[in-house]
């Protein structure tokens, strides 16, 4: 009687032990599958979020440059200013890490915003004299101008807020995909989840 009930004892401690051989080699099987998912998820998600705005400026040029006894010979014209500004992040930049073990997905670099200025210049009133004419470094110096000008407007307005915005838009897509998984979102040591202040990612 002892022989049977140790038989018995021992097959099933064979089958239960084979089953759980065949739960961890599935779960395993499954925390490769869903970091290739992410990792996947990750590349596809890398693409410009961009936030434009248009600027219009008028804007007055005016240089004299001095001749002989004390004459001086002034240019100027009237500078209208139409612009359209971008900014962006490329996504596909983003640093990540992934732990299998923890199940944890790491940002570890978030690109800086790009700003790209396209203006379209016109000038008016053009006035210039003999011995001062516009030339082309006249022009560069005026372009300079235009773009520090819609800087600064572009600094007082929510252009930047905006695509902040838009970044954390995709940045939350991120953590919807791990949560969905079971897994982990981590930035700056904090973990990201639907109580975090997502707008602190950019601080």
């Amino acid at each position: 009687m002892r022989k049977i009930l140790f038989g018995i004892v021992i097959a099933l401690a064979l089958v239960f032990g084979v089953q759980y051989c065949e739960y961890r080699k599935d779960e395993k099987q499954q925390v490769i599958e869903h970091s290739a998912v992410i990792q996947k998820q990750l590349k596809n998600v890398g693409k410009l979020v961009v936030t434009e705005g248009s600027f219009a400026e008028v804007l007055s040029y005016e240089d004299s440059k001095k001749l002989y006894f004390d004459f001086f010979s002034t240019k100027k014209a009237l500078v209208v200013v139409n612009a359209e500004a971008t900014i962006s992040y490329d996504l596909s930049l983003i640093q990540t890490e992934i732990s299998e073990e923890m199940k944890t997905v790491t940002i570890t670099y978030i690109p800086e915003p790009e700003l790209k200025i396209y203006p379209q210049i016109e000038y008016y009133d053009i006035e210039e004299e003999f011995f001062n004419k516009f030339t082309a470094e006249d022009l560069n110096i005026i372009t300079a101008r235009v773009d520090e000008s819609i800087k600064k407007r572009i600094e007082a307005s929510n252009l930047s807020s905006n695509a902040q915005n838009r970044l954390i838009s995709e940045l939350q897509k991120i953590y919807i995909l791990t949560n969905s998984m079971g897994w982990t979102l981590e930035y700056k040591g904090n973990v990201l989840d639907a109580e975090a202040s997502w707008s602190d990612l950019m601080l």
